[in-house]
C-alpha cells in the first residue's frame, strides 16, 4: 500500500486557523507532482498544536483532495493510549488508509508497555504503520518488540528515523519481507533502500515532490547511478530543512517556491532564523528549485 516519495504534509495557517484551500491545493499539488502517499497530521504538521477536530477535518480534506489517487496514512499518535484510539478512529471515519503511530514519549513505558500500547490502538483492527523515532520520543520500539508487533495483522510496517541503517536489515529478519520499511530520514533514504526499504515518508517531498519522487523512483527500479545524482543534488535541501526546528524551514522554503502558501506557524514554533533561510535559499538553487 506504502511505497515511494510520501510528504508529511504541513499545514498552512492563516490567521491563526487552518487554511482549508490552501491545504487541499497543497495536497493536490503533491499528487501531481508524483508523490505515492500521504501523511496529514504528523510532526511536520505541527500535529502537536491541534485540535481533535483539526485533526480529523485535515485527514478528512486530504482524504477527499487525493480521491483514491493515493493512500493516506494518518499521523495519529499519543502517549495516552485512549487518545491514541480515539484519534485513530477519527482517522478512519474520515476515510484514510492507515494510521501512524509513535510509542508513548514523556511518560516512556517500558518494550512490554510500548507492546501493550500498540497493540491496543490495533485491536481496531486498523492498519497501523509504526512510527519509530527515538529522537523526539526518547523511546525505542525495540526490534523483538516490533517483531512481536508485525505478527499482529493490523501492523503493517515502520516510518524508521532511528538513524541506525542496521535496523532495516534486523527489521526485515524479524518482522518478514512483506512488512513495510519506510525511511523517516531524507538524507538516509538511499541507504535505507539499498538495505531493503521500499520508501521513505519525507519532509524534503513537501518542497521538492518531483525530485523526490524521481529519487525514489530510480531506487526502486534499480537504477542507482540516477539515484546517487539525485541524491546529491537533494542533500543540500536535506540538511537545510533542519537547519532550525521544523518545520519552520520547510514553511520558509514552501515561500520561495510556492508564495501562495501561507507560512504562518503556531507557537511554541517560530520563523526560521536568517541562518536556516540563508541554507535554504542555496539549497533550493543547487536543486534548481527557484531562479
Amino acid at each position: 500500500m506504502f511505497f515511494g516519495s510520501i510528504p508529511a504534509l504541513v499545514t498552512p495557517f492563516k490567521g491563526g486557523r487552518i487554511d482549508e484551500d490552501a491545504y487541499a491545493s497543497f495536497v493536490d499539488w503533491q499528487i501531481e507532482q508524483g508523490s505515492n502517499g500521504l501523511v496529514p497530521c504528523g510532526t511536520t504538521g505541527e500535529n502537536a498544536t491541534l485540535t481533535d477536530e483539526e485533526h480529523k477535518r485535515l485527514i478528512t480534506i486530504a482524504v477527499e483532495t487525493a480521491n483514491g489517487r493515493v493512500p493516506v496514512l494518518a499521523g495519529c499518535g499519543a502517549n495516552d493510549t485512549a487518545k491514541a484510539i480515539k484519534l485513530t478512529k477519527a482517522a478512519m471515519e474520515a476515510g484514510a488508509d492507515a494510521a501512524l503511530h509513535v510509542p508513548p514519549y514523556y511518560n516512556r513505558p517500558n518494550q512490554d508497555g510500548i507492546y501493550a500500547h500498540l497493540a491496543a490502538v490495533a485491536d481496531l483492527g486498523f492498519p497501523i504503520v509504526l512510527y519509530n523515532v527515538p529522537s523526539r520520543t526518547i523511546t525505542d520500539i525495540a526490534v523483538e518488540t516490533m517483531g512481536r508487533l508485525a505478527a499482529l495483522e493490523a501492523v503493517i510496517g515502520v516510518k524508521d528515523a532511528t538513524g541506525n541503517l542496521a535496523r532495516v536489515t534486523a527489521q526485515r529478519l524479524a518482522c518478514g519481507t512483506d512488512f513495510v520499511q519506510l525511511s523517516g530520514n531524507d538524507d538516509m533514504a538511499l541507504g535505507f533502500n539499498v538495505m531493503g526499504g521500499v520508501g521513505c515518508v519525507s519532509v524534503t517531498a513537501d518542497v521538492a515532490p518531483k525530485l523526490c519522487s524521481d529519487f525514489q523512483a530510480a531506487t526502486r527500479e534499480g537504477r542507482w547511478d540516477d539515484a546517487l545524482a539525485l541524491q546529491d543534488r537533494l542533500y543540500p535541501l536535506h540538511a537545510a530543512l533542519f537547519s532550525d526546528a521544523s518545520p519552520a524551514p520547510a514553511k520558509y522554503a514552501l515561500s520561495r517556491i510556492r508564495p501562495e502558501f501561507p507560512g504562518e506557524l503556531r507557537l511554541p514554533m517560530t520563523e526560521a532564523s536568517d541562518a536556516s533561510k540563508r541554507a535554504i535559499d542555496e539549497a533550493l538553487e543547487i536543486a534548481g528549485l527557484t531562479g
